[in-house]
């Protein structure tokens, strides 16, 4: 028997439900000796095959599939192309220092070589834009999924994104008060045909080196108050005001070199 799924999440749950209520409307008309009682049980029945198996006979004859109209990004992580990055870095700074700027997504951009711009569009969503290769821009909206005040952030594309993409950022006190590990987790599945290849090229060969290469400039934005201003050259000094104004809501200021994070 094909088992495909063929139904969204929403009509899985309609369906179970209704056939749970006309089973049970259709037993109590047994009881009865109501001769549809019969026919209802079985309808009831069959609803709830329907949405314990996310099939639909109909649906399948027709040639009509809802389960993809809510682009589910778990499932969309979980597939064979999905790729999985996890890195972490020991920064001389709190958890709360490190947490109070994480927070502020639209702060990324300033040590994230791949984003143009993070705009906040609530409490919990915010849109980021991407550089892609060729002069293009790559959006997503994302929404906070697990906030833990200066512990962990986590994150998700929600339904419909082009890209579907997760990512969390754990901030752990580092032993012998060294400052805080931050660990990052990024997870995320480059569409199929064009965009594909735009994702591919935003993220490179090694996105593993990339996430990396972010952590080490976050690391010196948050240490020294700078960050390479190209690649190519040597560091030097840059202009950020909002990242001054970022540290000093958080109650502090870019730790010295070699100063203790967890001093008073």
């Amino acid at each position: 028997m094909n088992s495909t799924v063929n139904l969204a999440d929403v009509e899985r749950w309609a369906s179970a439900l209704g056939g749970a209520a006309l089973t049970a409307y259709g037993i109590k008309q047994l009881k009865d000796r109501s001769p549809s009682g019969a026919a209802m049980a079985a309808a009831g029945s069959a609803l709830i095959v329907r949405g314990a198996t996310g099939h639909c006979p109909v649906y399948a004859a027709t040639g009509v599939n809802t389960a993809g109209d809510r682009d589910d990004t778990r499932a969309a992580l979980g597939g064979a192309r999905g790729i999985n990055v996890e890195e972490a870095v020991t920064i001389n700074a709190s958890p709360e220092i490190l947490y109070a700027f994480w927070r502020r997504f639209d702060l990324l951009p300033q040590f994230m070589a791949h984003l143009v711009s993070v705009s906040q569009l609530d409490a919990r969503r915010s849109r980021w834009i991407a550089k892609a290769p060729a002069g293009r821009t790559v959006e997503w909206e994302a929404e906070i999924i697990n906030d833990v005040e200066n512990e962990l952030i986590a994150w998700q594309s929600v339904e419909d994104a082009e890209v579907a993409n997760a990512g969390s950022v754990r901030f752990t006190p580092a032993p012998g008060g060294r400052g805080t590990e931050v660990r990052v987790t990024l997870s995320y599945t480059p569409p199929a045909g064009k965009l594909g290849a735009l994702v591919a090229g935003l993220f490179g060969e090694e996105p593993g080196r990339q996430v990396a290469d972010d952590l080490r400039r976050f690391k010196q934005l948050l240490e020294a108050g700078e960050v390479p201003t190209n690649e190519r050259q040597p560091a030097g000094p840059a202009t950020l005001p909002t990242t001054t104004g970022a540290l000093a809501d958080a109650g502090a200021t870019p730790a010295a070199p070699g100063a203790s994070a967890h001093q008073p």
